[in-house]
């Protein structure tokens, strides 16, 4: 007899038990949200590096160019050749997974538009222009975890 009360001594209550499940609930309700906000900024801050590196490359490019006398931007076949602009393949876009880049005219590279053909990134080159302009953007309109500075975050094609 003695036996049977000290294993039910050794064994939690139920009450116990919920208790330990309503923690258990509370943490992982805190914990998810912040999960999916690290995916969230780890897509911007991809698509930003991405960004950022085909830019610099653009611009180096470009100071080669006026070192050479020519004083020109990559045109969208030399940005897309790999070796020319940039040494490794496009970049991927974090937000629609695809590396591919279609040209741009100057309203919707002014607009940031996004097209509906299947890329990644959207190009606008006018090299004839006094000085040359040259728009490289994301082809997404999908909304990162960049702020805009008012309180909402902005789109992808605005970065």
């Amino acid at each position: 007899m003695s036996s049977v009360m000290n294993a039910k001594k050794r064994a939690f209550t139920l009450i116990e038990l919920i208790a330990v499940l309503v923690v258990l609930a509370v943490l992982s309700g805190v914990a998810l949200p912040k999960y999916f906000d690290y995916s969230a900024r780890a897509k911007s801050s991809a698509l930003q590096g991405g960004l950022g590196g085909v830019r610099s490359a653009m611009a180096n490019f470009f100071s080669n160019s006026v070192v050479e006398g020519t004083t020109a931007y990559p045109t969208l076949a030399e940005l897309t050749t790999a070796g020319t602009v940039l040494m490794d393949e496009m970049p991927v876009n974090p937000y629609n997974g695809l590396s591919n880049v279609i040209a741009a005219t100057s309203v919707e590279a002014a607009a940031r538009t996004v097209s509906g053909t299947a890329a990644g990134w959207r190009y606008y080159v006018d090299n004839s222009a006094d000085p040359p302009v040259a728009i490289f953007f994301a082809n997404s309109d999908d909304e990162t975890k960049v702020s805009d500075g008012s309180g909402g975050f902005k789109t992808a094609n605005e970065l």
